[in-house]
């Protein structure tokens, strides 16, 4: 027999994203509609051990969907590692009154609503990271904010790279995954992209491909990095004494978290709140919403955890192709 829920908390974890409060507010708003309460914890799972709940109605979530960042605050916590944290963590929920709870966030948010559903709290998980980088899904929120503000900085940029003839070293986020460096490499025309997963570290080919172009006429060189390769600084010095051409390294940095969320994640991040609260109500648990070939579907959360995720090869090659 499915678990009657009754109350529903929410919550964001880890690196906040554009589009996470579009999420809370269709969660808020759906389980109101449903005739559910609504529990929003702040700080994600520190804000839970410290019990820092509050209730949430409809005014609680309006004027918000246009915001970045999340209302509700994020934080990572050590003690929620802990056996004994994630014990506190279902022991507070139950004090409370919340049976279930929405997730919002990347793989580590997602381990820990694995902990809750194991001490018997329903949880569904809703992949919140500008990274790309959650292998169950081919979307995530943030990502499309993120991508577009790391796009038109790098527009900006190549205009004054332009004018001085330089060769600049444009530094985007993902410590682990590509997907904005290789995407902004495509949508910018970089000469270059270096992406965690397959940069095989040959500083000379960068440097020779550089002078190649210069001999062929090209008037100025764009070299899109990921933050996971990171020694922008540092490479920019070792190309100008290479190659005698001034170089210049921008680390865009986190203003790819903030700004406000485009439509795309706006609309997809409402999709999936609403879908976590009617999986809540249907008694599920363990789940994990995700975007999968044109459809929004669900996947176990452990399931989902152990799903490998790699660059998608025709992008990069369509990349080194467009580049030349």
């Amino acid at each position: 027999m499915a678990k009657e829920i009754k109350t529903i908390g929410v919550l964001t974890s880890g690196g906040d994203a554009p589009g996470m409060n579009a999420a809370i507010r269709a969660v808020v708003r759906t389980a109101l509609a449903n005739g559910l309460n609504v529990k929003g914890i702040r700080r994600g799972f520190s804000g839970l051990l410290e019990e820092d709940i509050v209730d949430m109605d409809g005014k609680s979530v309006s004027d918000i969907i246009q915001r970045g960042g999340t209302i509700l605050y994020t934080a990572r916590s050590k003690e929620f590692m802990t056996s004994e944290g994630q014990d506190k963590g279902a022991e507070i929920c139950r004090k409370h009154g919340i049976d279930g709870v929405v997730v919002i966030g990347g793989d580590g948010s997602f381990q820990g609503a694995e902990k809750l559903a194991a001490r018997g709290i329903n949880t569904i998980g809703l992949p919140g990271t500008i990274d790309l980088d959650i292998a169950c899904t081919d979307y995530t929120i943030g990502f499309d904010t993120a991508v577009n503000t790391a796009m038109e900085a790098i527009d900006k940029v190549r205009d004054t790279s332009t004018s001085h003839e330089r060769c600049s070293i444009i530094e985007v986020m993902g410590r682990n995954a590509g997907y904005i460096a290789l995407w902004c490499g495509i949508a910018n025309g970089a000469e270059d992209i270096l992406i965690t997963e397959r940069y095989d570290h040959n500083e000379q080919k960068i440097i020779d491909n550089i002078v190649h172009r210069k001999q062929m006429g090209k008037k100025h060189h764009i070299i899109v990095n990921a933050e996971g390769i990171g020694d922008s600084y540092g490479m920019a010095k070792r190309i100008e004494a290479a190659t005698g051409i001034e170089t210049r390294a921008t680390i865009i940095g986190h203003i790819q978290r903030g700004g406000s969320p485009t439509c795309r994640d706006r609309v997809y991040a409402s999709t999936m709140g609403s879908i976590a609260v009617d999986l809540l109500s249907k008694g599920a648990s363990n789940r994990v919403v995700g975007y999968k070939d044109g459809e929004f579907v669900d996947f176990d959360i452990e399931e989902a955890l152990a799903m490998k995720k790699d660059i998608d090869q025709y992008l990069y090659d369509l990349a080194k192709r467009l580049s030349k």
